[in-house]
Formats: structure tokens, sequence, C-alpha cells
């Protein structure tokens, strides 16, 4: 498996987790509990196998970003959170964000 592959199972894994934060009820509920330590515990494992290759800059803000977009977008589908237009530019912002630090170089 790739550097990418581990990356992108990390991103996966760490929005699930947060996912599924809401659904604790304050770690009351024992599945979503437990979805959130193992999906957590799976993101960092993926997340430090993924920084035996790609520098921690770019590996971070590519975790970070695109994980804080996708798990802002898991909130309107799922948790049916409101979609409006400041928070696409926020969207926008970070996935731009992503893209000068990847353009910026250090890989």
């Amino acid at each position: 498996m790739t550097a990418f592959s581990f990356l992108f199972i990390a991103i996966v894994a760490e929005v699930f987790a947060s996912s599924m934060l809401k659904r604790t009820e304050g770690f009351t509920r024992i599945w979503p509990s437990l979805g959130v330590v193992v999906g957590y515990g799976s993101a960092f494992y993926c997340l430090a196998l993924t920084l035996k290759v790609i520098p921690i800059g770019t590996a971070y803000a590519i975790w970070a970003g695109l994980g804080t977009a996708l798990t802002a977008i898991v909130g309107v589908v799922l948790y049916k959170e409101i979609f409006n237009r400041k928070k696409v530019m926020g969207i926008l912002c970070i996935i731009m964000g992503v893209v000068v630090l990847n353009l910026a170089g250090g890989h």
C-alpha cells in the first residue's frame, strides 16, 4: 500500500470517529463510543505509517484539511446541519489552503 493510501484511510477513519462523537451522548452509549476509539486509533496508526514517507507538514495539512471538510459535509448529510454560503466558503478556503501548501513543496 502507498503512503497516500494510508493517508486516505486515516482521513476516513478520523471522519468516522468525529461523526460518532455526537452519537456517544457524552460517552454513555457503548457502541458509538467504541466507534470513536477504534476510528481515532486507526486514524493515528495510518497517519503514523504515512509519516514514514510524506513530510509531516504535507500529511497533516491534507489530513486536517480534508478531514475538516468531510466532517462538515457529514454534519450536513447525517445530522441535518445547515449548509450555507459561509460554510461553503470555509470549506473552499480549507481546500485551497491544502492545495497551496502542497504547491509550496516539501515532499
